[in-house]
């Protein structure tokens, strides 16, 4: 089986869903992402991101309980899947292959 696309911003979310764990909701990730790359995402982009990543099957989502500090409102959850997770690793994989394919000699100079 050939691998599934998967874009510099999906992986970035997938990561950060996987670190998150049980508390992978919109505005941690968000906030994940930042913290870690110093990247600002909006959350239109994230919303996006979700859409598409439901429709290839590398998440799901369920909403959890409803909470007076929000509300009301219940927060939506994301999951990776098993599709989402081989994903990642694949991505992993061809990025650590690339790496792995540069002389010594080239980085040498970039330490």
């Amino acid at each position: 089986m050939g691998r599934q696309g998967i874009g510099e911003f999906e992986e970035l979310v997938l990561l950060a869903i996987a670190i998150l764990n049980d508390e992978a909701y919109g505005v941690a990730i968000k906030q994940e992402i930042t913290e870690r790359t110093g990247r600002k995402v909006s959350i239109g982009a994230l919303q996006t991101a979700f859409k598409r990543m439901e429709e290839k099957g590398f998440v799901t989502s369920k909403f959890g309980d409803s909470t007076a500090i929000r509300g009301g409102k219940r927060k939506k959850y994301y999951v990776i899947t098993a599709t989402g997770a081989k994903v990642l690793q694949e991505a992993r994989e061809l990025r650590m292959n690339m790496w792995d394919a540069i002389p010594e000699v080239v980085l040498k100079g970039l330490k």
